[in-house]
């Protein structure tokens, strides 16, 4: 009862005039639409090609912020490069080797620090989130979006939305890169802005959020818990409210033991969006920025989009028959096997048993077609279908 009530408020919401704090928030490309002023992040040494930088952003009480940075660029490339916006996940920063990683696949990117911190660890302890503040920080992050009756202007979001659309000007800018070929990508809380500003800033070409989304007000855990009762993340933050305007594709990005963003959120969420779309939940992957950032599968997905404007795999459809479950793939990849991921637990799908059971694949009428007898009590399933080492999922299906 509780979920129906707050999707209702939420479609509601949805379908209204926007608020003028949404309106703000929608303006906020524009506001950040010209390339920001750079600086040399001077005690920060270059690695070849990447270097550290600072990049002037939008004020916070009434003083002027910068934002550290990584930025690189293939050392070999022919012609202009597409490029990617990195946004790093809670007690993360921006990150060199992240960076790197994508400069090896042949894109230019752009790590950025979101909370005013460099890459100086003040507690010189590996995994602790004892990063250093700079001089022109703007603000940290506060809990779990435990700052929305502060103006708009002074909340934290506001500010990690900008600063990511303010990095897709930077590197807009630059003469080797290709404007248009650039997306964004986003592990944990920064799948969270992800999620978000691809409604907000379609001048980006595709999006990665991984594990993180919106709709996480009804989420069966912390999220659900600190966020049912807060109208400013629901009405303007929650990336549900731009998802109509997502028209650009996403690979969404997680793993069914997900002990943070619930997948029936993900789903609600990727639903609402109409633009191509690419589920891929893959098994034991872990959650953790290296977890986040290893996987082949968003740099497949990436070069797909940048090569042939679209997503290399897609599942139109999965449902249930005579007690299988039945699932289409279309794929420009020869797909290897199928398998059926499903659970007979209830509850957040993070703390729930997970079972694979091999699935029958067949091709023909330009797609493969999966199935599976669905095991006695089954309350969650969806079916992953695997391209060497790339995993390609249906939607995620919920039986009530």
């Amino acid at each position: 009862m509780r979920s129906l009530l707050c999707l209702l408020v939420l479609s509601a919401a949805l379908f209204a005039e926007p608020s003028a704090d949404r309106k703000v928030a929608l303006g906020l490309v524009d506001a950040c639409a010209q390339a920001p002023k750079t600086y040399e992040a001077e005690g920060f040494k270059p690695d070849g090609t990447v270097r550290a930088i600072f990049y002037d952003a939008l004020p916070w009480q009434g003083k002027p912020t910068r934002v550290f940075a990584w930025i690189g660029l293939p050392a070999k490339r022919d012609g202009k490069v597409p490029g990617m916006v990195l946004v790093h996940g809670g007690g993360g920063t921006a990150y060199k080797e992240w960076v790197q990683k994508w400069n090896a696949q042949g894109f230019a990117a752009i790590s950025i620090a979101v909370e005013g911190q460099t890459d100086n660890n003040e507690n010189n302890v590996k995994g602790r989130s004892g990063w250093a503040r700079h001089a022109f920080a703007g603000p940290a992050r506060d809990g779990i979006f435990a700052d929305t009756k502060l103006p708009m202007k002074e909340q934290w979001m506001y500010h990690a939305l900008a600063n990511t659309m303010l990095a897709n000007s930077l590197l807009r800018a630059l003469p080797e890169v290709d404007a248009s070929k650039i997306g964004v990508t986003g592990i944990s809380w920064g799948g969270v802005i992800t999620s978000t500003v691809i409604g907000l800033d379609d001048r980006f070409a595709f999006g990665i959020p991984i594990y993180g989304c919106g709709h996480l007000f009804d989420a069966e855990n912390q999220w659900g818990k600190a966020l049912h009762d807060n109208e400013g993340y629901k009405q303007v933050w929650d990336g549900m409210n731009y998802a109509d305007r997502v028209k650009m594709p996403v690979l969404w990005l997680s793993w069914p033991q997900d002990a943070h963003f619930p997948l029936g959120c993900q789903a609600e969420h990727y639903r609402k969006a109409p633009g191509p779309r690419m589920v891929s939940l893959v098994s034991k992957m872990g959650h953790s920025h290296p977890a986040g950032w290893n996987p082949p599968d968003s740099y497949a997905f990436a070069k797909s989009v940048v090569e042939t404007g679209k997503p290399w795999g897609s599942s139109p459809s999965a449902t249930t028959k005579d007690g299988h479950a039945v699932a289409v793939f279309h794929s420009a990849k020869p797909i290897t096997k199928a398998v059926l991921v499903s659970t007979t637990d209830k509850g957040f799908t993070g703390t729930r048993k997970w079972v694979e059971t091999p699935a029958a694949a067949a091709s023909g009428g330009g797609g493969t077609t999966a199935s599976a007898p669905l095991p006695p009590g089954t309350t969650a399933w969806y079916i992953n279908a695997y391209a060497d080492k790339l995993t390609l999922s249906t939607d995620y299906q919920e039986i009530k």
